[in-house]
């Protein structure tokens, strides 16, 4: 086999499959959302595995942060303005931090048992 000096990889490897590996590797493959096979198949040889993350619970929280600190803007314009802040605002704002903290250990719950 000629070697191809201009491939960031120039050995080529070879295999065969049955069709009962070919369905699950292509199973495996959509779990992982890879559909490239051999960015697929040299991540399982390097690293022994493929984690397919879902960030919902991130993007969660990143909504639950952002409406938290537009109100808190709010509070600290408010707070400019009139010198004072209002004990409601607060705890209007601790209460709208609650789930994302609540969301946040949820989170590294999930994380820690992988």
């Amino acid at each position: 086999m000629a070697e191809q000096k201009n491939r960031r990889r120039p050995i080529r490897v070879v295999f065969y499959l049955d069709e009962s590996e070919q369905a699950l590797l292509e199973e495996k493959m959509a779990e992982a959302n890879i559909r490239n096979r051999e960015a697929y198949i040299r991540k399982m040889i390097l690293d022994g595995y493929v984690l397919k993350l879902d960030f919902s619970d991130v993007r969660r929280m990143v909504w639950l942060l952002s409406n938290a600190t537009k109100n808190l803007n709010q509070i600290a314009k408010r707070a400019n303005e009139t010198r004072s802040v209002c004990a409601d605002d607060v705890h209007a704002l601790q209460a709208e931090l609650e789930p994302l903290w609540a969301a946040m250990r949820e989170a590294m719950k999930k994380l820690a048992k992988l």
